[in-house]
C-alpha cells in the first residue's frame, strides 16, 4: 500500500469511526510498548512547569493586539526551558509582533503530557479569548500511548472545524519524528519513525481538508540533535532546549505570518525546490518526508500547495521574543 493511501486510509476510519490499522497495530504496538519502557527509564520522569508566557508581545506598536492562541502537548507549552521568551509561544508571539508591526496577545492553554483528547476542552478555553489565529503542537503523546491513528485524526479534525467556524486562522505542527530521541534504541526507532510519520501525513490531510494549514516539523530537529545533542535536548534528554524549541518556531512562524497576511513575500511555487500543486494525500507524504515544509489547500479542490517559505527572512526570534518579553503583562493564573 504506497504511503498517500494509508494515510487517507487513516482520515477516512476517523471519519467513520474505524480504529489502527496496518503496521500501527498488532505485534508494532506490542513491540512499541515493550522497548519504551526501555526508553522511559532512560529518560526519566520530566520535571518542573514550563515557564508561563501568556500576555502581550510587542506593546509599542499600534493598533489593536493580535489574538494568538497556542494549543497543544508539552511540545507547546515549551517544558524544559527557563524563561517565557524561550518558549515557543514567546518566541512566536515576539517574532509574529515583528513582522504584523502590531501587538500580540499569547494564550497559551497547552498541557504537558496532553493527548488529542485533551484538544475539546483546550479549544473550549481557547475560543474564550477570540482567537484570529491558533497553532496546535499534538500527537506525540498519541504515539507513546497508543491512541489509535483515526481517534487522533477525528480529534484534531473536530478541533480544527471548530476554530475556523470563530473565524481562527489554524496552524498545526503535526506530529514530530520521534524517532530521533536520542535514548529511543532500535528496533523502536524505526517503529516510532514510521508511525509518527504516517501520523504527520494523516493530520496534514485531516487540517488543510477543514481549512487549516500545516507544517511538518517531523525530523527538523534531527540533525541538530544528532550533532549536538547536548544542546538541543533539555535536561531530560528528550524535549527540546531553548535552541531547539527556537528552530522549530522559526519553521511555523512563516507559516502563521501567511495565514494573516503579514508575510513579507508571497513568491510564486517553485518546482526547483520541491514546491508545487499535488493532490492533497501527495502532498501531506511529501511533507511528512520533508520537514519545515507548509501544506495549504489550493484553488483547485481536492488539491493542495507544497512550500518551502525561506526562513532567512525571519527576524532573530528570540530576540523579537526577548523584546516583546520585556513589557508583557503576564496574566493571572487560571
Amino acid at each position: 500500500m504506497s504511503r498517500a493511501r494509508a494515510a487517507r486510509r487513516i482520515v477516512k476510519a476517523a471519519a467513520y469511526g474505524g480504529g489502527g490499522i496496518g503496521v500501527l497495530t498488532g505485534a508494532f504496538i506490542g513491540l512499541i510498548m515493550a522497548e519504551a519502557k526501555l526508553a522511559r527509564m532512560a529518560i526519566g520522569t520530566p520535571f518542573g512547569d514550563p515557564p508561563r508566557a501568556d500576555g502581550v508581545y510587542g506593546d509599542h506598536y499600534p493598533g489593536e493586539p493580535i489574538s494568538f492562541v497556542l494549543i497543544g502537548d508539552s511540545s507547546a507549552a515549551g517544558l524544559g526551558v527557563e524563561h517565557p521568551y524561550e518558549t515557543p509561544g514567546g518566541l512566536l508571539a515576539g517574532g509574529l509582533a515583528s513582522l504584523a508591526e502590531r501587538p500580540v496577545r499569547l494564550t497559551s492553554v497547552a498541557k504537558v503530557g496532553a493527548q488529542s483528547y485533551d484538544l475539546e476542552w483546550q479549544v473550549d478555553l481557547a475560543l474564550e479569548a477570540r482567537p484570529d489565529i491558533a497553532v496546535i503542537m499534538i500527537g506525540a503523546n498519541d504515539v507513546t500511548h497508543r491512541v489509535p491513528p483515526s481517534t487522533s485524526v477525528r480529534l484534531l479534525t473536530e478541533a480544527v472545524r471548530r476554530l475556523r467556524a470563530a473565524n481562527c486562522e489554524v496552524v498545526v505542527g503535526t506530529c514530530p519524528d520521534l524517532g530521533t530521541i536520542e535514548p529511543i534504541a532500535q528496533p523502536l526507532r524505526w517503529i516510532a519513525r514510521r508511525w509518527s510519520r504516517r501520523l504527520a501525513a494523516a493530520q496534514t490531510i485531516a487540517v488543510v481538508e477543514n481549512g487549516g494549514r500545516t507544517v511538518s516539523l517531523g525530523d527538523l530537529l534531527g540533525p541538530e540533535f544528532e550533532a549536538n545533542p547536548r544542546e538541543m535536548f533539555s535536561s531530560d534528554r528528550f524535549h527540546p532546549s531553548a535552541a531547539g524549541y527556537a528552530t522549530a518556531a522559526m519553521a511555523i512562524l512563516p507559516t502563521m505570518a501567511a495565514a494573516l497576511g503579514v508575510w513579507p513575500e508571497d513568491e510564486p511555487l517553485d518546482a526547483l525546490r520541491g514546491e508545487g500543486v499535488l493532490p492533497v494525500a501527495f502532498a501531506a507524504v511529501e511533507a511528512a518526508e520533508s520537514a519545515g515544509t507548509e501544506v495549504v489547500g489550493a484553488t483547485t479542490t481536492g488539491r493542495a500547495e507544497v512550500r518551502h517559505r525561506d526562513q532567512k527572512t525571519v527576524p532573530k526570534l528570540r530576540e523579537a521574543a526577548r523584546e516583546g518579553a520585556a513589557e508583557v503583562v503576564v496574566d493571572s493564573p487560571r
